[in-house]
């Protein structure tokens, strides 16, 4: 599970600055940002899980 939200965060941001950086895959921006909230929802969700 950790490696999975790290890897989602690690592709997220790449997609994100790809949609930044080239104006014609705008779309990917939308997509990194979707990747980027789900892995850090997963990483809090572990945080959590850790704690109780």
């Amino acid at each position: 599970m950790p490696a999975l939200a790290i890897i989602l965060v690690i592709v997220g941001l790449v997609l994100l600055f790809l949609g930044i950086f080239v104006e014609a895959v705008k779309f990917l921006l939308w997509i990194g940002v979707i990747i980027l909230i789900i892995g850090i929802i997963a990483a809090l969700l572990r945080f959590i899980r850790r704690q109780v």
